[in-house]
């Protein structure tokens, strides 16, 4: 990917007629460059307005409706430069959007609310999906059905794809159970060695930052192999870290005031950016964002499949951190792009959670008495229906429903005791998979 850098503002200056300055200036503010917030690659091949010149029109751009605006932060580039950020409209309308419908007591499907261990159940299944689209986005080949029946099974990983997403998943209910509400740079680390467990070529480099002897990291574009980024020097590192720890420790007194989301997205890019670690750099920066969405009442962002959006459209991931890396650090872009992946991670939740509840109703009709069957067999009955390919197992009912091994035993035994699930014996393990014939017997299953 190739992102071309702007000409510097002063350059520009020095090449502007000065009785053209007066027209530059009093030039009206062109909607395209405000309401997108255009990068120089992109303005450049646009029609600049009030007969402008493109240059003029982005000196203009960056010195007149920008640089007065911008939010100094206390990250620095790696020419110890501060990253800043503005607030256009677009930007404030979508943090408008996410507070109505991501944090405090916003109103939520049925199926989240109604039943808080059927809301623990599709929290599990959405830290799943997070710790399976995360791991591919970043190489691990495992298809999304073998991946699911690896964490409800329990069972061993048996490649490196497999591990990694099994490091994911641990790595979320760290982040979930045990991250506290403040940052340190140890628990960076502890997060940095579940997530790359066994997975490094360098098995002593997880949980560790990269050392001046070792040769440094480097980001590369996915289509061509060309460096795109090369992050800060080694020797760096462990102030950079103690510097975003900081940032992410700070509160509503403050002296700075960062809109909570903004914060959490900044703290993805900082760890994206100083790429300290050997591997893995991407999945912990985006736990970090989700603990510290979490951290500050944003509770359903939990549930969002960021990483899945991420997966589908990889490149324009990478564009944000090169346009904010080639323009002066303006995070502005990065910004945008994550604001926009959350709201539609939000969408598709919503569409998610409507078809679930669908599901569970349509499986509710196709019971005689559903006072037969409780809320995690129904929810099990509504994923055999769905995927009669699939499988589950005493433990994985248990981990999926967050009940004991007991009541999991009772739950799977007492469907195939009915017929609808088929038990059968691997190893030392049952494994239980939907009856050829499913919907069929739901509908004559006697209540």
């Amino acid at each position: 990917m190739y992102v071309e850098a702007p000409p510097t503002t002063s350059g520009l200056f020095e090449l502007i007629d000065r009785e053209r300055l007066v027209d530059v200036l009093n030039c009206a503010r062109d909607p395209r460059s405000v309401e997108r917030y255009l990068h120089w690659d992109n303005l450049r091949h646009l029609e600049p307005p009030g007969g402008l010149t493109a240059e003029e029109w982005w000196w203009r751009v960056k010195k007149v409706e920008r640089r007065p605006n911008m939010r100094q932060l206390p990250l620095l580039d790696k020419n110890a430069e501060p990253f800043a950020y503005n607030l256009p409209d677009s930007l404030l309308r979508s943090l408008h959007h996410v507070d109505q419908r991501c944090g405090g007591e916003v109103a939520m499907e049925e199926v989240v609310t109604s039943d808080r261990q059927a809301g623990e159940r599709y929290l599990v299944n959405s830290l799943m999906e997070e710790a399976i689209r995360s791991s591919q986005l970043e190489g691990a080949t495992t298809s999304r059905r073998v991946a699911k029946d690896l964490l409800r099974s329990g069972r061993e990983p048996r490649d490196r794809s497999e591990r990694m997403i099994l490091n994911n998943y641990r790595a979320l209910q760290f982040m979930h159970a045990e991250l506290g509400s403040e940052l340190s740079p140890e628990a960076v680390l502890e997060l940095h060695r579940i997530v790359t467990d066994g997975t490094l070529k360098d098995p002593l480099a997880a949980g560790r930052l990269q050392r001046p002897d070792e040769e440094r990291v480097a980001v590369y574009d996915r289509d061509d192999g060309r460096r795109i980024h090369r992050p800060p020097s080694a020797e760096e590192l462990p102030e950079r870290l103690r510097r975003l720890c900081d940032f992410a420790n700070e509160d509503e007194t403050s002296e700075r005031f960062v809109h909570p989301v903004i914060r959490a997205i900044l703290l993805h890019f900082t760890l994206a950016y100083d790429h300290p670690f050997e591997d893995g750099n991407g999945r912990t920066a985006r736990i970090l964002f989700f603990w510290s969405m979490r951290k500050q009442g944003y509770w359903l962002v939990e549930y969002l499949p960021i990483s899945k959006i991420l997966r589908e459209a990889p490149a324009q991931y990478e564009r944000a951190f090169l346009e904010t890396e080639t323009d002066e650090g303006d995070t502005t872009y990065f910004l945008l792009h994550q604001m926009r992946t959350i709201e539609r991670a939000i969408d598709d939740l919503h569409s998610y959670l409507r078809r679930k509840i669908g599901e569970v109703r349509e499986i509710e009709e196709l019971i005689h008495d559903t006072d037969d069957f409780n809320h995690r067999q129904l929810a099990l009955l509504s994923d055999a229906l769905r995927h009669p390919d699939s499988s589950f197992s005493f433990g994985g009912h248990a981990e999926a429903s967050r009940v004991t091994h007991e009541t999991a035993r009772s739950d799977l035994s007492r469907l195939a005791d009915r017929g609808l699930l088929i038990r059968r014996r691997v190893g030392r393990e049952y494994i239980f998979e939907p009856a050829s014939d499913l919907p069929t017997r739901l509908k004559e299953s006697p209540a």
